[in-house]
C-alpha cells in the first residue's frame, strides 16, 4: 500500500472506471475501501459496501478523528456522528452519539426502522441500545491522555472552534492532521449509488457541537439520478453552503466531479475569504458514469480509489491555496 508520502498524481478531471467503484477520503480511506470492495465484486449492493468500508475507520483505534479512538470534546466526551444514503434516497442519520462504536450502522436503523431521518444526543443512545447495540466507553487511554495534556494548557470558553485553533497550533484546523471525517462513495454493480459519513468531530470541540458529517446535503448526498458527494474538514463551512448537495446540483449542470468539487471550494472562499485561508474543506464527487474527483482549500488532502484494476490507489487532491 502505498503511504501518504508516495502519493499518486492529482488525477485528471475525467478520472472514470467501468463497473463497481468505491472511493473515499484521506489515507485510512484505503482499508476502508477494501472493506466495501469484499461486497462489491460479490455483486453486493452499494449501501451495504459503504457501511462495511466506513466502520473500518470507526473500528480503527489509532484513527483520533472517527469512531472509538476519536479524542473527545473539551469536556472529555466521545460525540459521534454519522450518517448514511442509498440510490432511493433514503437515508439517516445520528448525531451526538455517545457510547456506540458504529454509529454509521445506528445511522441505517434510523433510515430503515423510523420514520425519522436524524436521532440526537440520548434518544440516539436509547434507539441503538433498544436495537442491540452494545453500550462502551469509547474513550481510550490514549485519547484520554491526550485531552488531560490540552486541559493543562487550555481554558474553558465558549468561543466557537477555540479548541481545535488552539490544538496543535502548527496545523491548520481541519487537515489531515485534524480533519475529522471519512466520507465514502460507492457505485455497485447494478449502478446504484450510496454514500456513508462518519465522524468524531473537531478534537475538545464544544459539548454538544455538531459538524456537517451527519447532515444531509452537506456532509454527504446522493441522488442516484446525477451522482454523490461527500465533504471533509470544517464542518461549519460546509454546512454553511450545504457543500455535497451543492456538488451534486452543479454534476446535474454538466460540470465534472472534480469541477463541481473546485466551485463549491471556491463558494466558501466568496463567502468568507478570511476564513478560508486559516481551514481546510475538500469535497469528492462520484457521478453515474463513474467519473469521481476532489478539490480542496488547501494542500494535503487526499481521497482512495478502489475498482476491479486497483484496490489500494491513493490520490492527492488538488487545491485552491
Amino acid at each position: 500500500m502505498l503511504s501518504v508520502n508516495e502519493l499518486l498524481g492529482s488525477g485528471g478531471r475525467r478520472n472514470s472506471v467501468d463497473g463497481p467503484i468505491v472511493i473515499s477520503t484521506w489515507d485510512f480511506g484505503v482499508a476502508a475501501n477494501r472493506a466495501a470492495w469484499a461486497v462489491l465484486e460479490k455483486g453486493g449492493h452499494a449501501l451495504d459496501a459503504v457501511e462495511a468500508g466506513v466502520r473500518i475507520a470507526e473500528s480503527d483505534l489509532n484513527n483520533h478523528t472517527v469512531g472509538k479512538g476519536g479524542y473527545p470534546d473539551r469536556d472529555g466526551h466521545v460525540t459521534l456522528d454519522a450518517c448514511i444514503m442509498d440510490d432511493r434516497g433514503n437515508c439517516g442519520a445520528v448525531a451526538a452519539l455517545e457510547h456506540i462504536a458504529h454509529p454509521v450502522s445506528v445511522a441505517r436503523k434510523v433510515m430503515e426502522e423510523t420514520p425519522h431521518v436524524m436521532l440526537v444526543g440520548g434518544g440516539a443512545l436509547q434507539f441503538a441500545l433498544e436495537r442491540g447495540f452494545e453500550k462502551e466507553d469509547l474513550l481510550t487511554p490514549e485519547a484520554a491522555a491526550a485531552w488531560k495534556k490540552w486541559l493543562q494548557q487550555k481554558k474553558y470558553q465558549p468561543v466557537i472552534n477555540i479548541e481545535n485553533r488552539s490544538f496543535t497550533t502548527e496545523k491548520l484546523p481541519g487537515n489531515q492532521y485534524n480533519h475529522d471525517t471519512i466520507g465514502m462513495l460507492a457505485r455497485d454493480a447494478a449502478g446504484r449509488l450510496s454514500g456513508a459519513c462518519t465522524t468524531s468531530g473537531l478534537a475538545f470541540k464544544m459539548h454538544g457541537r455538531v459538524g456537517d458529517s451527519p447532515i444531509i446535503g452537506a456532509g454527504l448526498y446522493v441522488d442516484d439520478e446525477i451522482g454523490a458527494a461527500t465533504a471533509t474538514g470544517v464542518g461549519e463551512e460546509v454546512i454553511r453552503t450545504v457543500g455535497s448537495f451543492l456538488v451534486v446540483e452543479l454534476m446535474r449542470q454538466g460540470y465534472s466531479p472534480e469541477d463541481a468539487c473546485r466551485e463549491a471550494v471556491n463558494r466558501i472562499i466568496r463567502k468568507k475569504p478570511e476564513t478560508a485561508k486559516a481551514i481546510q474543506v475538500g469535497f469528492l464527487a462520484l457521478n453515474k458514469r463513474g467519473e469521481y474527483g476532489a478539490y480542496a482549500l488547501q494542500s494535503g488532502f487526499s481521497y482512495a480509489v478502489c475498482n476491479q484494476n486497483r484496490q489500494d490507489l491513493l490520490v492527492r487532491g488538488k487545491s485552491v491555496f
